[in-house]
């Protein structure tokens, strides 16, 4: 389960209190410190696999993008800090962000082609929360790994299974598309990758 430390503090208090070379993940949610889970071994492998394969499609396209380590995504309408398990970013636009040289933090659409958050326990903060806070900065695409069938059933079905749910950004409005099995993953930001819900979910598998 997600702890929460229940004083709001703003999002500049936020990125001064934000211990340094910290061992733990910590958001901003509505003025609220959120501690995140501690992620499982699973759940890093579909990270690793997911930032492997995406390098490697920016790369061959030679687009000027990259993944940091930790970032910020920064919701105008709101004292909100997120920090997704992964943040492709637009260099050509960094220049543009004022946040960016001192706190790590972007806040335009531009900056971010595409956001992935790998569910965990968590859940509710990526079905729910970051929806509609992602929507809000007009971020382009946003997918959620839900590789243990974890979310609710009215986000993923019944009975619930492995899903991928991608939301795309279409006349100012998120609309998603659901991948499980031998699905082939349809992506705006990468048309041309060649990748299934299954190879995916199998990358948080030991065999």
């Amino acid at each position: 389960m997600t702890q929460t430390l229940r004083k709001l503090v703003t999002f500049d208090e936020f990125i001064a209190w934000y211990p340094e070379n910290s061992q733990r993940r910590y958001e901003l949610h509505d003025g609220v410190i959120v501690e995140m889970a501690p992620p499982t071994g699973d759940h890093e492998q579909i990270i690793g696999f997911l930032v492997g394969e995406i390098v490697t499609e920016y790369k061959r396209l030679k687009l000027h993008y990259f993944i940091p380590k930790t970032a910020f995504i920064k919701p105008i309408q709101s004292e909100a800090a997120y920090s997704p398990d992964i943040l492709l970013l637009n260099n050509s636009n960094l220049v543009n962000e004022p946040l960016w040289k001192k706190e790590s933090a972007v806040r335009q659409a531009a900056s971010i082609p595409l956001v992935i958050e790998v569910v965990s326990t968590n859940w509710r903060d990526d079905y729910f929360t970051k929806v509609g806070k992602y929507e809000e900065v007009g971020i382009p695409e946003y997918w959620i790994v839900d590789y243990l069938g974890l979310g609710g059933r009215r986000f993923i079905g019944n009975p619930k299974q492995p899903t991928i749910s991608i939301y795309q950004l279409i006349e100012g409005e998120f609309q998603v598309r659901q991948f499980r099995g031998s699905d082939r993953i349809q992506s705006l930001a990468f048309p041309e990758l060649n990748l299934t819900a299954e190879q995916i979910f199998q990358a948080g598998q030991i065999m």
